[in-house]
C-alpha cells in the first residue's frame, strides 16, 4: 500500500484527481481518506455549494437537482485559484458533474497548476445506492447524518436521475480522454479504498 501511494503522490505532483459516483456511492469517505494518505487537499463540489447556500441564504439544492452551471462556475472554480492550495495536490469529490462543465473545470484546474490527471469513478449500481439510503434514513445518526436532499427517496430518486442524465455523460468525456479509472463500490469501506489505491496505481505504471 504504502508504495503504491507514494507512485501516486509522485506522479500526482501538484495535479488533481476527481471522483464520481452515485449519491452514497462512497466518493467523499474515499476521496478524505486518499487526500489524507496522499498528503493533498480534499475539495468537495457539494460541501462548497452547501456553505455557499448558507452564506447567501439561497437554497439551489433541496429539491436534488444541480445547481445551474453559472452559478457553479461562480462559486466553485474561483477555488482552484486559492494562495492556501496553490503547490498543493487535489482530490476532488465530483467537481464539474454537468455534461459540459468538465472542460471548464479541466481548463481552470490546468491553469491553476491542479491538472486533472485522472477521474475515478466508484461502481455502485442504483439498487445497491437505495438500499444504503434506505438503511441510513432507517438508522439516523448511529450510521451517518443524511444530508437536506437526501431525506426523502423522491429527492434522493432526483439525485439518482440526474447522475444518469448529466454526469455519466461527464464520465464518458473522461474516459474518451483515457482518464477515467473504475473502482467496484460494492464492497466493504475497506476493500473499496484499497481497490482505490490499487487502480490508481495500475492507471500511473500504464501511464
Amino acid at each position: 500500500m504504502e508504495d503504491k501511494l507514494l507512485a501516486i503522490k509522485n506522479w500526482l505532483g501538484t495535479g488533481s484527481i476527481n471522483i464520481f459516483g452515485l449519491p452514497m456511492s462512497g466518493k467523499d469517505t474515499v476521496g478524505v481518506k486518499l487526500a489524507e494518505d496522499l498528503g493533498a487537499r480534499f475539495l468537495s463540489s457539494g460541501m462548497i455549494i452547501r456553505a455557499m447556500e448558507e452564506e447567501t441564504k439561497n437554497k439551489m439544492t433541496g429539491n436534488g437537482e444541480l445547481i445551474p452551471t453559472d452559478l457553479f462556475y461562480e462559486w466553485i472554480l474561483p477555488y482552484f485559484d486559492r494562495d492556501d492550495l496553490k503547490n498543493e495536490a487535489l482530490v476532488l469529490s465530483s467537481v464539474g458533474r454537468w455534461a459540459g462543465e468538465e472542460n471548464e473545470v479541466m481548463e481552470t484546474a490546468k491553469n491553476s497548476g491542479h491538472e486533472i490527471k485522472a477521474a475515478v469513478v466508484l461502481d455502485v449500481s442504483e439498487d445497491d445506492v437505495i438500499k444504503r439510503w434506505e438503511i441510513v434514513n432507517k438508522l439516523g445518526d448511529e450510521v451517518r447524518t443524511l444530508r437536506d436532499d437526501d431525506k426523502s427517496e423522491e429527492t434522493f430518486k432526483v439525485r439518482i436521475k440526474e447522475f444518469n442524465e448529466k454526469t455519466v455523460p461527464v464520465l464518458n468525456h473522461y474516459d474518451d480522454l483515457g482518464l477515467l479509472v473504475h473502482v467496484r463500490g460494492d464492497q466493504p469501506r475497506e476493500e473499496v479504498y484499497q481497490a482505490t489505491v490499487d487502480a490508481l496505481a495500475a492507471f500511473v505504471a500504464k501511464n
